[in-house]
């Protein structure tokens, strides 16, 4: 069953019953069905779809409470849009540059929290790197080569060692007259993390929520499943090839962030930039072609995933080590042209498996 919240028409899609079936076999498969169908409820937000997914026997209590859960994605998309200019984070970019601006409770905290990974990974996440990638034209779609000097002034006036956090009044003062603060790096998941928050609240168990194919959060279970794992399963997809999926696993009551820029590059003379910027550096990352962050919050696990893919495999392997609530897995280049390897760290290897008809290198790091 899908419902498209976005439009007036509902489309509901059940398996069809063969009419010459007896009325005991057209009970036992619409038992079947009941059991394992599931509901899909979604909305268009943040340039992309979200989505709810519960099974169809919670459909009269989950349907309701769905449709509540996308109309907070509205809301915290006025409050972070930058492309919004009365949303509280573009008064925020207009304001604190002058003085303290107090923000929103669970804005500040999300702030605060953008600071820590900050310093966490040394600077490879970075809510305000926007100028960065205004330069090379990736906010615009129109890439452009800058020079040397032009990134170097862009760094001077990039960092969120100039952010000033007042905790007696969630106030935010900018220490440098041209920053400004975009979360879209973190926004996507903090908004997923409010919904699983408000659809558990509502008494709903079991339930999958995505914020296009970036971004997920489990709870709970699928029905109808004969395998012994619990939670919802979760394909990788080919970061080259986006209609191939590679990998397979469990997402069981966690969130999942992935990125990666094989859609968004662009090429000058033969050689490849990607628009995941290192904010330290000011030049596109290289060396990774997509990382998928496991992590308790989808916050976390949407910076994480920007952050490894800055970082590389053995960052982010020192990064999880001694982390058991974070996993991850980094899709490299492959030794021949086109191919690709992975590494895969903290995830046991009977929770995540190879697709049909895939084949590549793995290396599992605990």
């Amino acid at each position: 069953m899908n419902i498209d919240t976005g439009r007036s028409r509902r489309e509901f899609m059940t398996a069809p019953f063969r009419h010459e079936s007896s009325d005991q076999e057209q009970h036992d498969k619409a038992n079947s069905v009941e059991h394992s169908c599931l509901v899909h409820v979604n909305r268009r937000a943040m340039a992309c779809q979200f989505e709810v997914v519960f099974n169809h026997r919670d459909r009269q209590q989950a349907t309701e409470a769905a449709v509540a859960a996308l109309d907070l994605v509205d809301q915290y998309e006025d409050q972070l849009s930058v492309y919004r200019s009365h949303s509280e984070l573009s008064q925020l970019n207009r304001n604190a540059r002058r003085q303290v601006v107090p923000v929103e409770q669970r804005l500040f905290h999300l702030l605060k929290l953008s600071i820590e990974l900050h310093d966490l990974t040394d600077g490879a996440f970075d809510i305000t790197s926007t100028p960065l990638s205004n330069l090379w034209g990736f906010s615009r779609g129109e890439g452009q080569l800058p020079s040397d000097d032009d990134i170097q002034s862009c760094l001077d006036r990039i960092g969120s060692k100039y952010l000033e956090m007042d905790d007696r009044y969630n106030g935010v003062q900018f220490a440098h007259p041209e920053l400004e603060i975009n979360l879209n790096g973190i926004g996507k998941g903090y908004t997923l993390d409010r919904c699983r928050e408000y659809l558990v609240d509502e008494g709903i168990d079991d339930f999958l929520l995505q914020g296009g194919r970036s971004s997920v959060i489990a709870v709970g279970s699928r029905n109808g499943s004969t395998r012994e794992q619990d939670g919802w399963k979760i394909a990788l997809r080919h970061p080259l090839r986006p209609d191939e999926r590679i990998l397979e696993f469990d997402l069981v009551d966690a969130a999942l962030g992935t990125s990666g820029s094989a859609t968004q590059c662009f090429y000058v003379q033969g050689k490849r930039y990607g628009h995941i910027l290192d904010p330290r550096t000011g030049w596109p990352a290289t060396g990774v072609l997509s990382a998928t962050v496991l992590a308790p919050e989808a916050a976390l696990a949407d910076a994480l995933s920007t952050s490894f893919y800055v970082m590389g495999p053995l960052q982010a392997m020192a990064f999880c080590s001694g982390r058991p609530d974070l996993a991850a897995i980094l899709i490299v280049p492959g030794d021949r042209a086109g191919g690709i390897s992975a590494h895969i760290i903290g995830i046991p290897d009977d929770h995540v498996h190879l697709c049909a008809r895939t084949s590549f290198p793995v290396e599992r790091h605990d």
